[in-house]
C-alpha cells in the first residue's frame, strides 16, 4: 500500500496512547451474549448504536436471543421487532442468513463455530449473505474474542485525513496496519476501534474540528494552520 511519505504512518501504539490519554475507556462492546453481540453487528449496519439497543430490547423482550429461536420467527415478524434499527427488512433477511448458516454447519451451537481457525472463521462468515468484512471482523474480534483489527468509515477518515494511507487502500490494507504494527491483543483492538470510533464522531467529522483534535499535531503540516 503506498502512503504518503511526506507524513510516515506514526507508531500506531502511541497515536494509542494519546487517545487512551485524552478519551478514557469506552468500554465496548455492548452485549450480554456472543450470539446478541453477533446480531448487534448485522443490526448496526448503517445506523447509530442508539437505534440497535431500541432492536435489541425488543429482541430480549421476545426471548428470541438464541439461534434457533431467532431462526424460528417469520421473517416479516422479525423485521418489525427490528424496525429502530433501520433497513429492517433487510437486516430481518440477514439475521436468517447468519441462524440458517449457523444451523446448517455448526447444529446452531455457537461453541462449535468459534472452534474454527481464525482464517476459517473469518471466511465462514463472509460466506454468509450480508456480512461484510466490517462486520465479519466485528463478530470476529467482540464475540469470537479474536485478534483482528475492525476497520469501519471512521478508521478510513482518520487515516486518511493525516495522510497515513491513500484513498485507494483497501480495506484488508488498512487492517494490516494496525495488525503488523501492534501487539496481537483482543483488549487492545478492542478499545483502539472504540477510541477512533469517538474520535470519528467527535473531532474528524466530515466538517473537522481540528483545533481541538488531541491528534492534531499528528496532521500534515499543510493541515496545521
Amino acid at each position: 500500500m503506498k502512503r504518503n511519505q511526506q507524513n510516515p504512518l506514526p507508531p500506531l501504539d502511541k497515536v494509542y496512547d494519546e487517545l487512551f490519554a485524552a478519551f478514557g475507556p469506552q468500554h465496548w462492546w455492548p452485549g450480554r451474549t456472543r450470539f446478541e453481540v453477533m446480531v448487534g453487528a448485522i443490526l448496526t449496519q448503517n445506523t447509530a448504536w442508539t437505534n440497535v439497543e431500541l432492536a435489541i430490547r425488543r429482541l430480549r423482550r421476545e426471548h428470541v436471543l438464541q439461534p434457533r429461536k431467532l431462526h424460528a420467527v417469520d421473517t416479516a415478524t422479525l423485521a418489525e421487532w427490528i424496525r429502530p434499527s433501520g433497513y429492517f427488512r433487510l437486516k430481518a433477511e440477514r439475521l436468517k442468513s447468519l441462524t440458517t448458516a449457523l444451523i446448517r454447519d455448526f447444529d446452531g451451537q455457537l461453541s462449535r463455530c468459534f472452534r474454527l481457525s481464525d482464517q476459517a472463521l473469518r471466511a465462514w462468515l463472509l460466506d454468509v449473505k450480508g456480512i461484510g468484512p466490517e462486520t465479519a471482523d466485528s463478530i470476529m474480534l467482540y464475540a469470537a474474542g479474536r485478534t483482528q483489527f475492525v476497520v469501519d468509515a471512521y478508521t478510513r477518515r482518520v487515516l486518511e485525513r493525516h495522510d497515513w494511507i491513500s484513498s485507494g487502500a483497501t480495506y484488508d490494507e488498512i487492517a494490516s496496519l494496525f495488525m503488523e504494527n501492534l501487539p496481537r491483543d483482543v483488549s487492545l483492538f478492542n478499545e483502539y476501534h472504540a477510541l477512533i470510533v469517538h474520535l470519528g464522531k467527535h473531532f474528524c467529522r466530515p466538517c473537522p474540528r481540528c483545533e481541538s483534535c488531541p491528534l492534531r499535531h499528528r496532521l500534515p503540516i499543510r493541515c496545521r494552520t
